[in-house]
């Protein structure tokens, strides 16, 4: 788990917890097994495996579980529990919008790669439409990168005349630290800070990260200080060396 998802989730969590909300969690392992998550053909029960490991992780980082107003709940499980209740909402969703419209709303993807999509992946925006209403969300909660999928919801709301829209609520994404990498990825370790890592390995790739001298917008680095190290210590000082103007 990289500190996007893991840092960043505690604090998001945290700051509605202290606003009073009441926050749901949804660790999706049937939305896993759809993605093709450990390898092949999927395996649920060690997906679900994972899913425990998230959330030993998220209270490790000190997600405020006191008080229960934050709830666990998995997919497999509450969709199985109330069947009756999520396939006739997920149908019509699905039968309201045109493929395209549902494509848009997937992973980002060329238009001549857009034969390749699987048909899970066609599937997977009209379950995250879903999941909204089957959990009666009030707020929405997602990263940026999933706002087309929360406007298809809202988009819904209007179809079929509900009043009480999903308000949503997106979260910045951190990126990567390299050079023109706008979202973090699990995918090239060496551009990502995990929850794992040790203290060396969190000194080496920051001070591997891109930071241009005197640029401030799309700078890694200072993003993580925005998002990252000022909402957790409220702080941030800069040490400078006696023979670039000292500490005065």
């Amino acid at each position: 788990m990289h500190i996007a998802q893991g840092v960043m989730k505690t604090l998001s969590v945290n700051k509605l917890v202290s606003a009073g909300c009441k926050v749901n969690i949804w660790i999706a392992d049937w939305f896993a097994l759809l993605n093709d998550k450990m390898g092949g053909g999927g395996d649920l029960d060690k997906i679900q495996t994972v899913g425990q490991y998230l959330i030993e992780i998220w209270k490790a980082a000190g997600m405020n579980l006191e008080g229960g107003q934050v709830e666990f709940l998995w997919s497999s499980k509450e969709i199985d529990s109330r069947a009756h209740e999520y396939w006739p909402i997920l149908m019509d969703i699905a039968r309201r919008n045109k493929l395209l419209r549902i494509v848009r709303c997937g992973q980002a993807m060329g238009r001549d790669k857009q034969h390749q999509l699987t048909a899970a992946q066609i599937f997977y925006p009209c379950m995250q439409c879903a999941d909204i209403f089957f959990l009666k969300a009030d707020i929405c909660q997602l990263g940026m990168d999933q706002r087309k999928v929360n406007v298809l919801a809202r988009e819904y709301c209007d179809d079929t005349k509900r009043k009480n829209k999903p308000v949503i609520l997106s979260h910045h994404m951190l990126p990567g630290l390299k050079k023109g990498q706008d979202k973090m990825s699990k995918s090239d370790p060496s551009s990502a800070i995990f929850m794992e890592d040790e203290v060396d390995d969190v000194i080496s790739k920051i001070n591997n990260a891109y930071c241009p001298p005197n640029v401030i917008k799309k700078n890694p680095c200072l993003e993580y200080i925005q998002f990252i190290v000022l909402p957790w210590f409220n702080e941030f000082k800069v040490e400078r060396k006696p023979e670039n103007g000292g500490e005065n």
